[in-house]
């Protein structure tokens, strides 16, 4: 008789856990060595000074031992990982409510807990989307709510192959008068993971991208786009505070590619996109002013 697998949703029927709690000085030399991956103007790095939306992500990291991690590169178990057999995961987008900046050199607290867990069915399969939500604190006040929306699957392969990143450079059609260009290749995407502890292998071992993963090339981390989306408001609106923000992942990009962070202003806001010569819409964003 055929066994059929389990539908997703029973593995975490009774998974719940507890909030966590991390502490981060802030330090500002992270946030300098971000601005030279990227060659992009460094933010002030005084103590107080402002860190940008979404570069928080350089800090609060976690580095579990050698021996936690799993054949991806992510640790194995506990946390916010859902107990599933063989799992696979994305980073699938996100939001932000902020209330004030993050600033350097300020001890922060993080307040950490499980948000919405939602099985789906995609064209690879049966999906369990896990919302993780955190709360920022500095000096008594709670500054950013952070909401990240992570797809998950269970099962050999991931379903996930694309056509080959293509060596043309052709510029995608744009629509706003915010344009950032940049070329991801193997080093930045090394060192974007050494800043931000991210070990999984899609971003720096090519045979496994190919032969496990199902991608013909590197991947471009998803936080790097969301980051370079909201490079955009700061180069362009320098004086303009973010009061929240959503962005959703799309498509992945890969290794080689020409990318483009595309924006439009608007009086209260602005929406934004990544795009390549091959595509018009790999993620998006959009972001409102105070």
């Amino acid at each position: 008789m055929r066994s059929f697998p389990a539908p997703l949703e029973s593995y975490v029927a009774s998974w719940r856990p507890a909030p966590a709690r991390d502490d981060d000085p802030l330090a500002p030399g992270a946030a300098a060595a971000l601005s030279a991956c990227l060659d992009l103007p460094e933010p002030a790095a005084g103590a107080g000074d402002p860190l940008p939306p979404l570069w928080h992500w350089l800090y609060f990291l976690q580095w579990p031992g050698q021996s936690e991690l799993g054949p991806d590169g992510h640790v194995r178990d506990g946390g916010f990982l859902p107990p599933l057999p063989d799992r696979r995961r994305m980073f699938a987008g996100g939001r932000c409510r902020i209330t004030a900046p993050l600033r350097l050199g300020v001890p922060a607290e993080r307040v950490s807990s499980l948000g919405p867990v939602v099985p789906r069915n995609g064209r690879s399969g049966e999906l369990l989307f896990v919302t993780t939500r955190h709360e920022f604190r500095q000096s008594g006040r709670t500054c950013l709510i952070e909401e990240q929306d992570t797809v998950y699957r269970s099962g050999a392969g991931s379903g996930a192959r694309n056509a080959a990143p293509s060596a043309a450079s052709a510029v995608p059609r744009t629509e706003g008068p915010w344009t950032l260009r940049i070329r991801p290749d193997e080093r930045l995407l090394f060192r974007f993971s050494a800043l931000t502890a991210n070990t999984h292998r899609i971003h720096y071992d090519a045979p496994y991208c190919r032969d496990v993963e199902g991608y013909p090339g590197l991947v471009v981390h998803g936080p790097l786009l969301a980051v370079l989306m909201l490079e955009l408001v700061r180069t362009e609106v320098p004086g303009r505070q973010v009061r929240s923000l959503s962005y959703r992942l799309r498509q992945p990009v890969f290794a080689g590619e020409d990318v483009w962070a595309i924006g439009t202003p608007a009086d209260d806001g602005a929406e934004l996109r990544i795009a390549t010569g091959g595509m018009g819409c790999h993620a998006t964003a959009t972001v409102s002013f105070s």
